[in-house]
């Protein structure tokens, strides 16, 4: 199987879907599509690529797009600290409230930007923590196992970033004029952690069996934040039956998704996978790969296992040819990122989604 080469990541069809409000949802091919507006699940998912490229690169190109996705965050978000999702052309929200899996998301986001403390200036950061801090009175109120998973992802980079929960310097606004204490209480963020972790763990012990080692009857999207939640709130709170439960539900999607020719192969979207049949063969995601990678390379930490690793290369891998087509995702022309694998070939289309996804897979790889 021959690979396309491997190469620095190109940016600058990232930066031609953005513009001075955010990241744009979708294209037509590689056109953005104005009519489809934008989301805030794609802008706090770019927050974390701009993050990762200046992290690498330090250039100011990054810096702006990183003030673009958290300004465009910052207002998405409702007084009483939750965040809509769907915005028009017109920069009008469609929604007063977003999905549930959307204040996950979002959470996730502003936590890891709070995570890169050596590259991030002080003041997105103290933009970030005021986000999360507002937000944190709902996240227990959280139901989809997914916006769970992303928060705990979120608030575990919070807690495990020295001087995150506290501003670089003394606030100015009277909108934040509680106590100390007040603001971002560690007690409060671990005990939310735990929680969540313990529901998930809950809902895993409900519901496997016969093989089935899994957190509800099927396998639809975003399956592999999951366990890597579970990987990271055991690592918090110390408990070794999330650390198991992690481990266990991690093998079983792995060996949904992963082929036995040696490919990553995400279960499909039309249709995905019901508890006692087959998977859905297609269509395979971008975002599938990226987080699935993530996954793998919290997984190779926290068990110590190399094995880990090598799916996580393939993962990477898959963007590049080794996967069902054999075909690469990534266009050479434009470096952006086709939406997926369908049953007759690529998707031609390019969304925001998807260069993300692999913005963020090549990163965290590479290492630039």
């Amino acid at each position: 199987m021959n690979l396309q080469t491997v190469s620095p990541l190109k940016t600058d069809y990232i930066r031609r879907l953005t513009d001075d409000t955010g990241i744009f949802q979708h294209t037509k091919f590689g056109v953005p599509d104005r009519s489809k507006g934008y989301t805030t699940d794609d802008n706090a998912r770019a927050l974390i690529a701009a993050v990762l490229l200046y992290d690498s690169r330090r250039e100011a190109s990054a810096l702006d797009l990183i003030h673009t996705y958290a300004s465009f965050i910052h207002y998405a978000q409702n007084e009483d600290g939750n965040f809509r999702n769907f915005m028009d052309y017109n920069r009008t929200f469609l929604e007063d409230r977003g999905s549930e899996d959307c204040q996950g998301r979002t959470l996730w986001a502003l936590g890891f930007t709070l995570s890169q403390s050596s590259s991030v200036p002080e003041n997105i950061k103290n933009t970030c923590r005021f986000m999360i801090n507002q937000a944190l009175p709902h996240l227990q109120a959280l139901e989809s196992p997914r916006a769970q998973a992303y928060a705990i992802i979120g608030l575990s980079c919070l807690l495990e970033t020295p001087h995150a929960l506290s501003y670089s310097f003394p606030f100015p606004h009277t909108e934040v004029s509680k106590k100390t204490e007040e603001f971002l209480p560690r007690v409060f963020i671990t005990d939310l952690i735990e929680n969540m972790a313990v529901r998930l763990h809950h809902q895993y012990i409900r519901n496997k069996g016969n093989g089935w080692h899994w957190f509800e009857d099927s396998l639809t999207y975003g399956n592999s934040t999951l366990p890597w939640a579970l990987l990271n709130a055991a690592r918090i709170t110390g408990r070794t039956d999330l650390k198991e439960t992690a481990r266990e539900s991690l093998d079983f999607l792995v060996s949904k998704t992963f082929s036995p020719e040696g490919y990553f192969k995400p279960v499909g979207s039309h249709g995905w996978q019901l508890r006692g049949e087959a998977a859905a063969p297609y269509d395979e995601q971008p975002i599938e790969a990226s987080e699935m990678l993530l996954a793998c390379k919290e997984a190779a930490i926290a068990f110590d296992d190399s094995a880990y690793l090598k799916r996580a290369t393939l993962c990477y891998d898959w963007y590049k040819g080794r996967n069902s087509l054999n075909v690469p995702l990534i266009d050479p022309q434009t470096g952006g990122c086709y939406d997926g694998i369908h049953s007759t070939g690529l998707n031609l289309n390019q969304g925001s989604e998807s260069i993300i996804s692999y913005s963020i897979a090549h990163l965290v790889m590479h290492h630039e």
